[in-house]
């Protein structure tokens, strides 16, 4: 191969986008989730501290992102690891959504 089938055959892997620019955005997408998480645990806090109980719906949605990622990943890159981790997240954020929607469920039929 030649210096200009490689470039090519690059640009066709990347789709004409710069790989700096791509890890940028991988470095962007953690640092939200990141954030996403400490401000979760700040409102988990501030919750419990004004005797509210625990909003498991809130978790749900955090936690949701991170098993968004892995099951992408797990679909373009076909990793076990990804795998394993996306049914993992996907188990956690089905049963704080139950939980949630059970203590709706509760709190409004005592009413």
């Amino acid at each position: 191969m030649n210096k200009d089938e490689i470039l090519a055959k690059s640009r066709a892997e990347n789709k004409n986008q710069d790989v700096y620019e791509q890890e940028i955005l991988r470095q962007a997408c953690k640092t939200a989730v990141f954030i996403q998480l400490i401000l979760a645990a700040v409102f988990f806090i501030a919750q419990i501290l004004a005797g509210k109980g625990i909003n498991w719906g809130l978790w749900a949605l955090i936690f949701s992102s991170d098993m968004t990622i892995h099951w992408v990943k797990f679909r373009k890159l076909r990793r076990k690891y990804d795998l394993a981790t996306a049914i993992a997240y996907t188990a956690l954020v089905s049963v704080m959504s139950v939980s949630y929607i059970c203590g709706l469920i509760a709190s409004s039929a005592a009413l």
